[in-house]
């Protein structure tokens, strides 16, 4: 008979139970479900509602228990549903009547609000530090490539000069703002809500504040209807990761375009590429696509619980087992993911020859063109227009405004002098810009040096 079949009078029908069970996904959530039960049998002892020889036969049977799933020993039954009546029939069969006494004042809805807390915890520290570990990376070409001067883009069109250096570290702002999020879910959720009961908490003493600190919670949750009923947790992580995956994705696009015959940017690690079955000469960038392809499913998954969601009236509802596949799917990915990414990025070969190329053509030192005759007290708008001219004439003749003798650019603008060229060259065009955040040396050394103080931060 089920744990809850005492107004029962027939067995469920197999298709039914097979349906309905979960235990098939939320075995994985046995570590948590032991570590709730111990904090709440030893909080019961403590508040005389069972007695210290229950409570202690109690924790020898689930220490048993998990050791025994760990060492492959136990098997999780679909007759008992889900891993809370998994492990508690587990428990009964091994202490007799003291684990019949672990589910007082407790209710499979706050016990499992409770686990999924406790494991989205773990695993959001889990997933922040292999968000640093892919700064890290980052961090690692920035520094190696501070001279490297490569075209920026906007319309995927060449458009001004920076280094290397600086577009490895504004991929490395997008994963910071990715780690704060993590952050601030992290805390928000830091709330425990055992003790709520079914939703209406219960009638016993209990010491909720107790088991919270216990668990490593910051406090108890306020309301016992909202305690249950509370999924906001998941849907915040899964729309933060979906912001992450968004930001790998936009990244290994343009690996994946650096890598091709026609950018040459870049070239990726064998043991992070694979080959063609029919064509010899390929070098795929599987993994950057792949990671770009697995955005789609954390999207998927995050659509997927707001639809579970929406409309629910409180507290629980079973649709709300539904939250589960969905969040662990979207912190497998993302972990996945991760794990690949920076070591990827690590190993990979940077060829600066062609970044020095691609800057030499696309006319991306024309802004400072326009700067040379704007110090020299020309309006801006007329120093557009008039280097706006100068590109044309250069792409009539096929050539580059440094190219252009001195007498050509007089003749559309009497301004300019015989020191344009060393204005307009690519390194002082980097090095100019020195502004804060930009891509001059000093001002990258600034911005890895800040970095590095993050991460040091925040690994400790």
């Amino acid at each position: 008979m089920k744990l809850w079949g005492g107004r029962f009078s027939q067995e469920t029908d197999k298709t039914a139970n097979d349906f309905q069970a979960s235990i098939g996904f939320d075995q994985r959530l046995y570590r948590e479900d032991i570590e709730g039960s111990l904090a709440h049998a030893a909080m019961l002892a403590r508040q005389g509602i069972i007695s210290p020889e229950d409570e202690r036969q109690i924790r020898d049977g689930l220490n048993s228990i998990l050791a025994d799933i760990e060492a492959g020993k136990l098997e999780f039954s679909e007759d008992n549903e889900d891993i809370h009546m998994n492990i508690e029939t587990f428990l009964t069969q091994r202490v007799g009547s003291a684990g019949k006494r672990l589910h007082t004042a407790r209710s499979r809805n706050d016990q499992v609000a409770l686990d999924m807390r406790l494991y989205t915890r773990r695993t959001i520290g889990e997933i922040a530090a292999l968000v640093l570990d892919a700064i890290d990376a980052l961090l690692a070409q920035a520094r190696e490539h501070l001279g490297s001067v490569m075209p920026a883009y906007t319309h995927l069109q060449r458009a001004q000069p920076v280094t290397f250096a600086h577009y490895m570290l504004a991929w490395a702002q997008m994963l910071r703002r990715d780690y704060t999020r993590l952050a601030d879910c992290r805390a928000r959720m830091n709330e425990c809500p055992l003790g709520a009961g079914a939703c209406a908490s219960t009638t016993y003493p209990l010491d909720r504040a107790s088991v919270a600190d216990a668990l490593g919670f910051d406090r108890p949750t306020a309301n016992s209807i909202d305690s249950v009923s509370d999924r906001d947790y998941l849907l915040e992580l899964c729309s933060d990761l979906s912001i992450l995956m968004m930001h790998l994705s936009r990244m290994c696009e343009e690996l994946c375009l650096w890598c091709s015959w026609e950018f040459r940017f870049v070239e990726m690690d064998e043991a992070y590429s694979t080959g063609s079955s029919i064509m010899p000469q390929k070098k795929n960038p599987d993994m950057a696509e792949l990671i770009r392809g697995k955005t789609g499913r954390v999207y998927g998954d995050l659509m997927g619980l707001l639809t579970v969601m929406k409309a629910l009236p409180l507290a629980y509802n079973k649709d709300m087992q539904e939250d589960k596949e969905a969040a662990f799917d979207a912190m497998d990915t993302a972990k996945n993911c991760l794990r690949v990414f920076a070591p990827m990025v690590r190993t990979m070969r940077v060829r600066t020859e062609r970044l020095r190329a691609a800057a030499g053509e696309g006319f991306i030192n024309a802004t400072d063109a326009a700067d040379y005759l704007v110090r020299r007290g020309i309006p801006f708008r007329d120093a557009y227009t008039a280097v706006g001219k100068l590109v044309a004439a250069c792409v009539e003749a096929g050539t580059t405004l440094e190219n252009l003798p001195l007498s050509t650019l007089q003749s559309i603008h009497p301004a300019f002098g015989p020191d344009v060229y060393d204005a307009i060259s690519l390194d002082a065009c980097v090095n100019g810009r020195k502004v804060p955040g930009g891509p001059a040396e000093e001002s990258v050394r600034a911005q890895i040096a800040e970095m590095e103080a993050f991460l040091a931060e925040n690994r400790e």
